[in-house]
Parts: structure tokens; C-alpha cells; sequence
């Protein structure tokens, strides 16, 4: 579509601008306390938008920025490929784990969901 058929109001986005989907999502990523983490789910559940697989493409693409380890799983695996990255900030914030058992691969623990789960309490801003 060239320039001249986009309505008047319709200015074309920078080539590196993020969608508007993405920057909320990172805003999200961003409002999460150290120490605490957000399923896919739940950040997509907070925005009132998506779903996790929207969630996890984003932060994919776009999450290199913001505390990326802070969105996860719903089982507390952590993010294959990136599993040193993320145990190295999940210990200097003291983020609950769970202790990985001798048949688990690698021996890597999982994230304790039940106690770094955060619901987003006391960040209402922002919240749509």
C-alpha cells in the first residue's frame, strides 16, 4: 500500500517502532518486582488481550530489553536455551525455586509458582 492510499490520519509507523501490542506487553514485563514472576497467561490475561502464545512471541522478539526472565511458563520450566541466563538473575533476586530432582535434565530447578507467582497487586497503573 503506497503512502497516497493510507487515510490522511493513518501516518505510516517508523520501520523500528514496536506495535502497540508489543510495547504493552513489555510495560507489563517492566512492572514486575524483582524476585516474582508472570506466566504468559497472566500478562496477556492482564492486558485483557491475546494469550500466551502473543505473550511469548513479543517477548521473543522484543524482550531482550526488559527483564525478560520475569515472564514464564506456567510450570516454572525454565526458558530452554536460556536456562543459566535466567537461574543466574532468579538467584541474585531471590526468586523462589524449586530444587531440581536427580532424574530431572541437567538437574536445573524450576521456578516455585506458588510462591513467585505475582498477581500484579499495588501496580494498578497503567492496568487496562
Amino acid at each position: 500500500m503506497s503512502q497516497e492510499s493510507l487515510p490522511p490520519d493513518a501516518a505510516p509507523e517508523p520501520p523500528d517502532a514496536l506495535p502497540e501490542y508489543a510495547e504493552r506487553v513489555l510495560e507489563v514485563a517492566e512492572l514486575i518486582p524483582p524476585g516474582r514472576v508472570m506466566t504468559y497467561g497472566d500478562v496477556a490475561e492482564w492486558l485483557g488481550e491475546g494469550g500466551p502464545r502473543q505473550v511469548g512471541r513479543v517477548m521473543a522478539l522484543y524482550g531482550g530489553a526488559v527483564p525478560w526472565w520475569r515472564v514464564v511458563r506456567a510450570d516454572g520450566v525454565l526458558l530452554p536455551g536460556h536456562e543459566l541466563r535466567a537461574l543466574g538473575h532468579y538467584r541474585a533476586e531471590g526468586t523462589p525455586l524449586k530444587e531440581a530432582g536427580r532424574a530431572a535434565q541437567g538437574h536445573v530447578p524450576r521456578l516455585d509458582m506458588k510462591r513467585a507467582r505475582w498477581d500484579g497487586g499495588g501496580h494498578t497503573e497503567g492496568h487496562t
